[in-house]
């Protein structure tokens, strides 16, 4: 391999606007969703002179089509026009991703998700490819009212995993509903891994009053109104403050605000568009993090909040009790259950560490080694090698 370097593309989504050292044009683009999973094992592939990798982006919003290489790695953006990728049934990224294909000559292609076709065009090109599962469309639509966007994902998801040679996912909740849902499909579980900075984190938590942050989107999967309704009922019994990293959704946030009283809504921070640096500084003062998901794969927010040592209190759904132990590194509750989580939060604020911030050391040294981008790049890598020797 040292001869001959593999060669691997991924596609179609990638955060490239929040890197360092790119072009002018890319760094004052709006910030969107940050995968920052994504660029966590960027930074780990890069180390590997053995590898080369091409990043393919499209997005309607590009000045134009634009190449350019960081760090010996190739990124290749594409300019879509607006309204017609998913109307098109992905047939577009189809079409632009394979013209690039047919330029890079990959050996292996990663495709990053199902939520933008990714799955479906990997399937339709045809190279020895690995497809990785971000969120379960399907699993999420029968939990949350699905948008339109959602529902021809879901279809789609659905469609493609029936054609996919090789599935990666997180937690073994993920790796279970796959396997059950899709006999023939071979799933493996490589873990995500937060941003080293979140390893790193020098704790102060702030116990007086007590911090509680939660991080993530603000909506109706996430538990956002199950979150105010909890700390609502609290108000009088603890003395807290709330940090809401994410983008609060409108409609939804005004509907909860009615519903609280205007003594818990004065000790709301709202912070949006943090960078990982910033939301790193955000979990070295917070007492606790809140997490009263409805359906979650792997949140990052719980992943990165406990390998930098912050109890979590959350839901035992999904992959989050992969990440969290009872007694150890947080509290679990049933989801959609406010009366459960109203206890959770409290068993938490009289336990003898969680209420001074503080977790299971061996806990948070086993969660670390777990969870450490190392290793996934070593995974992702392996199976890179591994999809292009079978094809050889």
């Amino acid at each position: 391999m040292a001869d001959c370097p593999l060669t691997v593309a991924w596609f179609s989504y990638f955060p490239v606007e929040w890197l360092s050292g790119v072009p002018e044009p890319v760094a004052r683009l709006s910030r969107q969703h940050p995968a920052s999973w994504q660029r966590v094992l960027l930074a780990e592939l890069e180390k590997k002179p053995a590898l080369r990798l091409h990043v393919i982006v499209l997005r309607k919003q590009f000045e134009r089509n634009l190449t350019f290489q960081r760090n010996g790695v190739t990124f290749h953006l594409v300019k879509t026009p607006g309204g017609l990728r998913a109307t098109s049934l992905f047939w577009l990224d189809t079409v632009l991703i394979g013209r690039v294909l047919r330029t890079v000559k990959p050996d292996v292609v990663h495709a990053w998700g199902t939520e933008q076709g990714a799955a479906l065009v990997a399937e339709r090109l045809g190279y020895p490819r690995v497809t990785t599962i971000q969120g379960l469309i399907s699993w999420y639509a029968k939990v949350s009212p699905p948008s339109w966007h959602d529902r021809v994902a879901s279809f789609l998801e659905n469609y493609a995993l029936r054609h996919v040679p090789l599935v990666t996912t997180e937690a073994r909740f993920s790796v279970q509903y796959l396997r059950h849902r899709f006999p023939r499909l071979h799933v493996e579980q490589v873990e995500h891994a937060p941003d080293p900075v979140f390893h790193q984190i020098v704790r102060e938590p702030q116990t007086s009053p007590l911090r509680f942050i939660f991080v993530g989107a603000f909506d109706h999967r996430k538990g956002g109104d199950l979150l105010l309704s909890s700390l609502d009922q609290l108000k009088n019994e603890l003395r807290f403050e709330l940090i809401v990293v994410g983008k609060p959704r409108g409609t939804f946030l005004q509907s909860l605000q009615a519903g609280v009283s205007p003594e818990f809504w004065r000790r709301i921070i709202f912070k949006e568009r943090l960078t990982h640096v910033e939301v790193a500084q955000e979990l070295s003062t917070a007492t606790m993090m809140l997490c009263p998901s409805r359906a979650d794969v792997s949140p990052n927010a719980v992943k990165e909040a406990v390998v930098a040592g912050v109890p979590v209190i959350g839901t035992a759904v999904g992959g989050i009790p992969d990440y969290v132990f009872p007694g150890r590194n947080g509290v679990l509750c049933s989801p959609d259950s406010l009366a459960e989580l109203v206890e959770a939060i409290r068993a938490a604020c009289r336990h003898p560490q969680f209420s001074r911030g503080q977790v299971d050391m061996p806990t948070l040294a086993q969660t670390r080694a777990y969870l450490s981008p190392q290793l996934m790049g070593e995974k992702f890598l392996g199976i890179y090698q591994r999809l292009h020797e079978s094809r050889r």
